[in-house]
Formats: C-alpha cells, sequence, structure tokens
C-alpha cells in the first residue's frame, strides 16, 4: 500500500509512477484504490493496463474485501493499493472504519508511507514515529519522501528517520510543480481528458527509477502474512441468466465501481455499453438501463446536441424500460442543467426537475440509505456540486441520512421514482447489499417478460 501522511502529499503521483515503473519492468500490476473514488482508479488502468478495483471497509465487510482482493489479484504478480487521504483518516474519528490504515490491517498489507518533506529537517523523524507508534498494528514498511530540496536534503532526512524511527527510507522525489496534475471539483481530471498523459507519465517513470528503489518497493510487497481464502459473500450465481443491461459508458459518464458490472457479468447478465454522447439509439434488445455518475454538466452542450439520443431514451423509459441512474445519471434524466454561469442545457426530461450546479459542494462523504418500500437498507457515498430544483411532483423513495457515534446527525430525501426507473445522487456498491441488486434485475426480469409476452401474442 501506498498511503500518505494526509491528503495532496503526492501519493496518487508516487502511485502511478510506481505502477507504470513496475508495469514497464513487464511485471503483471494489479491496481487497487481504498474508498469510493472514481477517479484515480482510471488513471491506475492507464498506466497498468489494468481494471482498478476499489476497497472500502466502510460499505464492504472485511471478509467482503479479502474475498475481492483475493479474486481480482489472482495471477497478477504485485498488487498496489493506492491509500486514500490521510493514512489513519476514516469515518470521523474513527481510524477503524474507512482508513488506509484500516484497510492495511484487514489485508495484512505492508505499507510505504509517503511523507511531504519541504521545509523539513530532523522533525521529520518526529512525524514518522508519530505514524509509526499511533497504532502498532500497522506494518509501516518504508518511508518515500516527497517535494524535497535536494539530494544532500534527501540523506539528512533518511539519516534521522532510519536512526530515530528504524524504518528504511525508499526514495524520494524532488520538488517538481509539472509533476502535478490538475485539480477539479471531484478530484483529479479523469485520465482520459489529460492532455499528453503518456508523455507525463514517461516523464514520472524516469523520475521514479531515479530517486525510487524500486527492488526494496518489490521485497517490502513480499510479505510473509498469508491472507485467509474466503468464499464469494454473494449468492445468485445464475440470478441474472437472459437479462441484458445497457450500460451509459463515454467521457461524460464513466463512475462505476468496476465489482458491480463484474458482479452483473458474473450472475449471469449480459452488459452492452452505449454513448449518451455518440449514439442515436439506445440498443433494440436489451431489459435495463444504468447509467453511473461522471460529468455531465462538462459535457452538457454535446449532450444537448445529441437530440436524437435524447428523445429516443425518454420514450423507451416512458413504455416501461427499467433503469437505474446514479448521481451524473440522475441529473442526465432530468430537464436539463443550469451552471453557474447562468447556461441551460436540456438533458432527458424524463423527471420533472432540473438539475442546478452549486459553488457549494453539497453532499460530502459516506450515508446511510433507507427504502422502506422496498424492505431493504443500505451504505452508499455522495459526492457532488449540484441539487435538484423542488417541486411537488417529484417522488423521492430514499430516506438519506448521517450518523454520527450511533445517532443520526442529518437526514434528508432523495432517490426519484418513476415508474420503472430509480435515479438518485448516492453511489451504491451491490456488495453492500445484495437484495439492493435482486430487486434491480427483478426489474428487468419482468420486463424481460412482458416484453416476450407482446411478442409472442
Amino acid at each position: 500500500m501506498i498511503a500518505g501522511e494526509a491528503s495532496n502529499v503526492g501519493k496518487t503521483t508516487i502511485s502511478l509512477g510506481i505502477m507504470a515503473a513496475l508495469t514497464k519492468r513487464n511485471l503483471k500490476v494489479q491496481p487497487f484504490k481504498v474508498g469510493p473514488d472514481y477517479i484515480d482508479p482510471s488513471f491506475h488502468r492507464f498506466v497498468s493496463n489494468n481494471i482498478s478495483f476499489n476497497l472500502d471497509s466502510w460499505l464492504l465487510s472485511e471478509d467482503t474485501i479479502k474475498y475481492l482482493f483475493r479474486r481480482n489479484a489472482k495471477d497478477k504478480d504485485i498488487s498496489v493499493i493506492e491509500g486514500v487521504m490521510g493514512l489513519y483518516d476514516g469515518f470521523g474519528v474513527d481510524k477503524d472504519n474507512g482508513s488506509s490504515a484500516h484497510m492495511s490491517k484487514i489485508l495484512k498489507t505492508p505499507v510505504i508511507l509517503v511523507i511531504d518533506a519541504k521545509g523539513m529537517a530532523s522533525s521529520v523523524a518526529a512525524k514518522v514515529l508519530g505514524y509509526k507508534l499511533y497504532d502498532k498494528e500497522v506494518n509501516i514498511r518504508g518511508i518515500i519522501l516527497n517535494k524535497v530540496s535536494s539530494k544532500g536534503h534527501y540523506d539528512l532526512l533518511k539519516e534521522v528517520i532510519e536512526k530515530d524511527v528504524k524504518i528504511p527510507c525508499v526514495g524520494y522525489l524532488p520538488f517538481n510543480k509539472e509533476e502535478t496534475l490538475n485539480s477539479r471539483h471531484l478530484g483529479l481530471v479523469p485520465a482520459e481528458e489529460v492532455d499528453n498523459l503518456k508523455l507525463k507519465v514517461n516523464s514520472l517513470v524516469k523520475k521514479i527509477e531515479k530517486y525510487i528503489d524500486l527492488e526494496k518497493v518489490i521485497k517490502i510487497s513480499k510479505s510473509k502474512e498469508k491472507l485467509e481464502k474466503i468464499n464469494n459473500p454473494i449468492k445468485l450465481k445464475g440470478y441474472g441468466d437472459g437479462v441484458k443491461i445497457a450500460v451509459a459508458k463515454d467521457k461524460a459518464f464513466s463512475f462505476y465501481y468496476e465489482d458491480n458490472l463484474k458482479l452483473l457479468n458474473e450472475i449471469g447478465v449480459k452488459l452492452k455499453t452505449f454513448s449518451p454522447l455518440k449514439d442515436k439509439s439506445l440498443p433494440k434488445d436489451i431489459d435495463g438501463l444504468y447509467i453511473g455518475g461522471g460529468f455531465p454538466e462538462v459535457f452538457s452542450k454535446e449532450l444537448e446536441k445529441n437530440k436524437e439520443f435524447r428523445v429516443n431514451l425518454k420514450k423507451r423509459l416512458e413504455d416501461g424500460l427499467p433503469a437505474y441512474a446514479e448521481c451524473g445519471g440522475l441529473m442526465y434524466l432530468t430537464k436539463g442543467i443550469k451552471k453557474l454561469d447562468g447556461t441551460f442545457n436540456k438533458t432527458v426530461g424524463y423527471f420533472d426537475t432540473i438539475s442546478l450546479m452549486t459553488k457549494k459542494l453539497q453532499r460530502f462523504g459516506y450515508v446511510d440509505v433507507k427504502v422502506p418500500n422496498l424492505g431493504i437498507k443500505i451504505k452508499a457515498h455522495e459526492f457532488h456540486h449540484s441539487k435538484l430544483k423542488e417541486n411537488n411532483k417529484l417522488n423521492y423513495i430514499y430516506n438519506v441520512y448521517k450518523k454520527r457515534n450511533g445517532k443520526i446527525k442529518k437526514e434528508w430525501k432523495c432517490g426519484l421514482s418513476k415508474q420503472n426507473v430509480l435515479a438518485a445522487y448516492p453511489h451504491i456498491h451491490f456488495y453492500s447489499n445484495p437484495d439492493f441488486l435482486k430487486i434491480l434485475i427483478a426489474k428487468c426480469k419482468e420486463y424481460k417478460l412482458g416484453d416476450e409476452k407482446n411478442e409472442n401474442e
């Protein structure tokens, strides 16, 4: 695991560089990301040529995490897990709930800690020692120092850390503004939008190879602790046999938990991808629709221009096609998106409301979702700079709430429901509650049977 002392210390840049450098050595690298992030995994995939999977100890049980990790790491030479925020930052003040540290203990993973060393001398040892002693069960096996001013500066820092803390330093990166990837309101710019990304990655790999001891990194990765084998916690084999679901996949819609898509395939669902930006209509032979999150506000002009697709999609939904949409998918199914500068772009118009972009982050973090009419509870995550324009015609079926110390701190309504369509801001990991997935698939089966009956008649 590559973890950071805090956010914005360079762990993503260093994680990407190490993944790319190991891939260059012809190692099969399996990337992972701690937490609910969708953007970092797109970079992981770019540099390693392998799908990156999310690991989240707030959304998922420990046994589920172990199962998914073992399954996804199978037949790979090395797994590299990028941490989230600071090493011990979890849900609220609970360091053993959603943190990188907690994940490292669940998976018995050695940790290489990234430290921002700008302007530091011997004090760096006190910082590293604090991270070492705060939870002695976390196996910190190496230190990478970022934003180092010179080789002499690194040698000084390395000497004091190894002398006083007894953790080896495996390298550093010199301070370089050009190595920083641009930010956006949802985090890093998605990989497919970074200009000359390949050139930037190649430049980064050269620096990793020059300043970081990759042999030490590989040696640290060879943990002696074995992770026990866990059977698949979801028993839905064959449940989706014969069901065909179309999945929105393009620059505007790319936020999916990869394990969600993999699970759909495993239970027998056939997935067909489509692009709301480029296609003129949905695939004809489908029983359901899955529209994930993304950046529909960034591509709202292009989405509006594809009027033929918007009209066809609205008609299919009004004719009863089941659909599940999350966050950006929800926004796309409204009448339009109004930006901060006042510009308005039309979208599908299935729900009688519009999406309003906001300066302030509307929701951020883990949430619990109750769906009373379905009789289920599920954990989820929200992160969005938009809200819906309210009116009394909207039918909400989610009760969403945040807890602190076991008590409900905030509660609100979400989850627009109309005919066979469910659209909501929370992102849901299907392994968090398989009953939710069963309900979605059951809707598709019901639609498929009705469609086949009509054809026979």
